[in-house]
């Protein structure tokens, strides 16, 4: 995910960034109490994928030609080994040299990254691919588009005619069927099949929506001449999905609230910035409800981990199925050292337990 205020640009967040002042600042908020502390690491990096092979982690995220890096542990040290594409995306749209939010995954021998193009506050975006032997840099073949949204291909279809298709993730089923989740503000979270390739679009028809804010967030806007870029309905934060199992369940999980681009002088209230809510289903294609029995298409969703301690803003999450149990992984901004600063934010983890089936970050 990568959904920052219209008028800011990830570039343009890196000049304005600005470090914390020596006193202490007033964050309106104690929730040290409601959840734990994370395992913070010095790996910058914003909506992180990771994925073990062998005894190696491999993450990947936003930046030029999305950057890889490589670690012994989740802890790290991480080293920057490479990028993902060697050139812009071949998508012809977007932020093609950075592209955003990818999701990695691995099926026999072949990874398959998804990624998204897209400019901030717009939803003419697209979802591609690209695949490779290895995990690692160098081997990478870009194949561009798969589903595109507010302008191209398939952009005329439901769901792509009022979503915003960008932060893929993918799960492939044990009978091969892949599919793909999405979305971002405007009409929230959808999944639809992909092809049996997995780099091709699948039967769109068979879209179902998981996730949405009825109430929005943010006051609607307007853009005549590029309404892509505008809703007037207003701004409702659901994006960054992610499916997980954890026997007998599917977890789908989130991030709400505002991203970035905050002003020290003016926070959003304690619980608007970003923090990561889940559902759960005994299918992977939904319906998804939380802990109170509220669908998540109804603006449902059970907080699992928000701002603490030197944590502030955690999201673009995923779960990592590890051998010594499940992780939630995200970013972060780190209170001690900046929270204006996009290029700053630091990737952090925690196991999941599952007391009555329901994940909590311990």
């Amino acid at each position: 995910m990568v959904r920052l205020l219209p008028s800011l640009s990830i570039f343009s967040l890196a000049a304005v960034g600005t470090a914390l002042p020596q006193g202490p600042v007033n964050f309106p908020r104690d929730p040290d109490a409601t959840f734990p502390p994370t395992h913070g690491t010095e790996l910058r990096i914003h909506d992180p994928t990771i994925i073990k092979v062998g005894p190696t982690y491999y993450s990947y995220g936003v930046g030029e030609h999305m950057v890889i890096h490589e670690a012994p542990s989740m802890d790290g040290p991480w080293q920057q080994t490479g990028h993902v594409l060697d050139a812009e995306s071949v998508i012809p749209k977007g932020d093609r040299k950075a592209p955003w939010a990818p999701t990695t995954i691995q099926l026999g021998d072949t990874f398959y990254i998804y990624y998204c193009v897209s400019v901030s506050g717009c939803r003419d975006s697209a979802i591609g691919v690209a695949t490779s032997k290895t995990p690692g840099p160098g081997d990478w073949t870009d194949h561009g588009a798969i589903f595109e949204s507010g302008s191209g291909p398939g952009s005329d279809q439901t769901p792509f005619n009022s979503s915003n298709a960008i932060d893929p993730a993918v799960l492939v089923e044990s009978d091969g069927k892949g599919y793909v989740s999405f979305g971002s503000y405007w009409s929230g979270i959808w999944q639809v099949p992909l092809g049996e390739d997995l780099i091709s679009p699948g039967d769109v028809s068979q879209a179902n929506h998981l996730a949405y804010a009825p109430k929005a967030m943010f006051p609607g806007s307007t853009n005549p001449e590029h309404p892509e870029c505008a809703d007037p309905s207003g701004g409702r934060p659901v994006e960054g999905s992610f499916i997980s199992y954890h026997a007998p369940w599917y977890y789908l999980w989130f991030s709400y609230g505002q991203c970035c681009g905050f002003d020290l002088n003016n926070l959003p209230p304690p619980g608007d910035e970003y923090h990561i809510r889940v559902g759960r289903s005994v299918s992977p294609h939904g319906p998804f409800v939380d802990k109170d029995g509220v669908d998540l298409v109804d603006g449902g969703g059970t907080t699992v981990y928000g701002s603490n301690r030197d944590v502030y803003a955690p999201g673009g999450n995923g779960v990592l199925v590890d051998e010594d149990g499940d992780k939630l992984f995200y970013h972060y901004q780190n209170k001690t050292v900046s929270i204006t600063d996009f290029w700053d934010a630091r990737m952090g983890w925690n196991k999941l337990e599952y007391p009555g089936g329901w994940p909590v970050a311990v």
